[in-house]
Parts: structure tokens; sequence; C-alpha cells
């Protein structure tokens, strides 16, 4: 769930970070012009206020005064191109120069600077150029301003500026902007991972509890203590329904348990009675040996039904245990009844491979599991056990080469009860495997089935390799 809400919360913030940032670099960027305007705005100001009393065209005759006031404003001109590099002139309305530096600059015939020089001549400022972006490598700034005097425009001051340091500086902000939006975008994930990372954390944990009951370990609850109220209110209504189903459960327990106990003295007392009555009847009495057979097949159904209920209810004592030496120490045991039958009982896989369970509730399904298997097995055929390592888990298998189970057989395998239709003669509950299921359960294993080629059975036990 984390990976899909942090691309989306993450996306969101980056389009509103980009949504703030494009336009504070606009506005960056135009403030940084404005500055450079409003400067040539004061300057050519300046140079009109010292032009205004120019009044004689370059090589017409000139009183001192005039001819001072035009070296002054020559020098000026000349001077403030050397400090800023930016091109300056005074201009009658005609294009002639008043005063120019450099000398041989004059008024543009197109673009910015002649719209700038035909709004001065009307009476205005110019208006501001457009935008300079920091790409604009061959960008310039014009800026005209007129020169009165009384009342009429006689002459228009024309700069005509370089854009080097205005987008340097324009660059320069734009960098920081790019750096407080790359730290606003870091902060803003490092909340987003902390934000999901409270909201799903009792999510985890919620998942984390009911893996745990669903695979037997009924004691696992929330704390209801983090995340937000409504998954605070579900983690203690997950905890009311934990301990309802433990209730039940614990109650069906004990009445399996209660049950098949108190059923079994009224059962011994019933079979004793009829051996008593056999003693009576004629020898080889087919009714009265029927009866035999179902009353122990009954014993024997309560007996499972008593060790079920033992192994649902019993706590696991896991172990780091040899499992490779559990299971050849059980075919061990098992061998001299598999030579009875005339089936080769052979353990196969490694010496020594380590794992943890419960060796006594490992045994007993061990045990279960070789019964089985020799049970459907033909004589002449055999059963393997294996034991190796598979990742993070020990997998034991127990193969036969019986007649196997049909996919819909295999479904089934291991509820209560359920015994196939071809199975009937053979001996037995339908409630070993379940017991089996159960004593492995408590230990974090697992049991599965599948067909063993070309025939017969595979049963595989997974046992975890580190502590639960």
């Amino acid at each position: 769930m984390r990976t899909r809400l942090l691309p989306l919360l993450i996306v969101l913030l980056a389009g509103v970070l980009l949504a703030l940032g494009f336009p504070l670099a606009g506005i960056t960027a135009g403030v940084e012009q404005q500055r450079v305007v409003v400067d040539r705005i004061d300057d050519a100001a300046r140079f009109a206020s010292l032009a205004q009393y120019v009044t004689a065209r370059p090589g017409a005759g000139k009183t001192p005064d005039e001819d001072e006031r035009q070296t002054t404003l020559s020098a000026e001109l000349k001077r403030y191109h050397e400090l800023y590099g930016i091109r300056a002139g005074v201009f009658f309305r005609d294009g002639t120069p008043m005063a120019a530096a450099p000398a041989d600059w004059r008024v543009p015939e197109k673009g910015e600077g002649a719209r700038a020089f035909s709004e001065a001549l009307a009476g205005r400022r110019s208006h501001d150029p457009h935008q300079i972006w920091p790409w604009d490598d061959d960008g310039r700034i014009p800026v005209a301003s007129p020169v009165v005097r009384d009342g009429d425009v006689v002459a228009v001051v024309v700069t005509d500026s370089p854009t080097g340091r205005m987008r340097s500086r324009t660059l320069h902000g734009w960098l920081l902007i790019g750096a407080g939006e790359c730290a606003a975008m870091l902060v803003a994930v490092g909340a987003a991972f902390r934000l999901t990372g409270w909201v799903l954390r009792p999510v985890r944990v919620l998942d984390a509890a009911s893996h745990d009951i669903a695979t037997g370990r009924m004691k696992s609850r929330v704390a209801a203590a983090s995340g937000p109220p409504e998954l605070r209110r579900l983690a203690r209504s997950f905890n009311e329904m934990a301990d309802n189903v433990e209730e039940v459960l614990e109650q069906q327990r004990a009445f399996v348990a209660d049950a098949s106990h108190q059923l079994r003295n009224p059962l011994s007392a019933l079979l004793l009675r009829i051996e008593l009555l056999a003693l009576e009847l004629p020898d080889g009495n087919e009714e009265i040996a029927s009866v035999r057979t179902e009353g122990k097949r009954l014993a024997r159904v309560l007996d499972d039904l008593l060790g079920l209920a033992l192994a649902e209810h019993a706590a696991a004592d896991l172990q780091l245990t040899d499992i490779a030496a559990l299971a050849a120490e059980r075919v061990g045991s098992w061998r001299p009844l598999a030579e009875e039958e005339g089936v080769l009982l052979s353990y196969e896989g490694q010496r020594a491979v380590t794992g943890w369970a419960d060796p006594v509730a490992l045994s007993s399904a061990l045990d279960a599991l070789v019964d089985n298997a020799l049970k459907f097995t033909p004589a002449g055929e055999r059963v393997t056990v294996g034991v190796a390592p598979d990742g993070e888990r020990v997998r034991i298998t127990v193969c036969d080469h019986g007649p196997g189970l049909t996919e819909d057989e295999l479904a089934r395998i291991g509820d209560r009860f359920w015994r196939s239709g071809r199975h009937q003669n053979v001996s037995g509950s339908g409630l070993g495997l379940s017991i089996t299921r159960a004593l492995l359960a408590g230990g974090g294993a697992t049991l599965s089935f599948a067909p063993h080629r070309p025939h017969g059975l595979r049963v595989t036990v997974e046992v975890p390799r580190h502590a639960p």
C-alpha cells in the first residue's frame, strides 16, 4: 500500500511546488529587469536635464556657455559608457545626434529602440521592453526619455543596456529558488514517509496479527495506541473479535475433549457387555463380530478426537532442532514395521539441517505421515523420507508409491473425517492428517500435498529455519 500511496503524494507535492516555483521564477526575472529599467530611467532623466539647455546643433555657431554644456554632456555620456558599457545618446527629433557614446552610435531604425524613440518624441516615457530571460544572449534593454524645453520635446535621450549581469542575477535567483524547491521537496518526501508510516503502521500490525491468528497463534493482538482514530477503533474492534473467536474455539475444544472423554467410559462399558454377550452366542457369529468392529472403530474415533483437541490446545515448545537427525530417527523406528509389510522405507537427504520446531510435535506429525504412507503403499514398493534446506525454510518430504489421489481428492485431503471412497477398507478415522496439521501449525510449519510421479502421494512439511 505504501508503494501506491507514496508516489501519489510525491506527485501531488511536486505539482504544488512546480505551480509555485514557475510563477516565482517569472516574478524574479521581472523584478530584476524592472530594477534595471528604473535605473536607466533615472540615468536618462539626468542626461535629459543636462541636454535641456543645449540648443545648437553640432557644427553650428555656439556661445561659450552652449559649447561648455555640449562638452559636459558628451563627457558624461562617454564616461557613462566606459564605466557601465551602456550605449547612450541624446538625439534631436530628426535623429541627429546631440551627443552619443560611442560616437558612431545612432538611433535604431527598428525594434524596441525605434519604438522607444517614437514614444519619447510623443512626450511619453517609453514602455517597458519585453522580458529578457537568462537564455536570451543577445537581449538588450532600450530606454528613452524626452528632453522638454518650454513644453516641447526638442530631443530624446536613448540608452541601450546589455543584459549579461541582469541575466546572471536572474539565473542566480532561479538557482536559489530551485535549491529551495529541492529542499522543500525533500522535506515533503520525508513528511510523506512519516505520514504514510503513521497511517499504515496500524495496518501492518493488523495484517501481522491477522496472519498470526490465521496460522493458529490465537494470542496475537493489536496495540491500539498509534495511527489515525479510525484505525485505532478498528484495532480495538479486531481485538474484541479475536477475543470472541478465541473464546468460541476454546469452548469448542473443551467440548470435543470433554465429549470424547465422557463417552469413553460408557463405550468401554458397552464393549465389555458385548464381549460378555458374545460368550453366550455361538462362535463365529457374524453380527457380534461386526458390532465388535464398529465399537473398536468408535473407540478409535474418540481417541483421535481427544488427540485433535489436545493438539489444537497445546502450545508449541519451539527449539532449534536438527530436523534431518529427527527424520532419520523416525525412519529407523518405522523400518521394522515396513519390512513386515514388504515395503522399503528409506531416508534420503542431508545429514544435518537445523530448523525451529517443537521436537515432540514434529515427531508425532512424521509418525502420522509415515504410518499413512505405509498403509497405502503395496508390498514391493518403497516410501522415502527426505530433508533439504529451501531458503528460509526446511523442507521435509514423505513420498510413497501407492495409488495416489485425484485432483478433487487432493483438494479435500486433511479435512476432518474425510476419507477417499477408494480407501474405505483401510483402517482409520479420517482425523490423522487433521491432527498432524494442528501439531505443525502450532510451531509455524505448513503441510501440503501433491501427486508423486509416476504414481503415489508426496507430502511436504516446511519448517522455519529461523526463530519466529
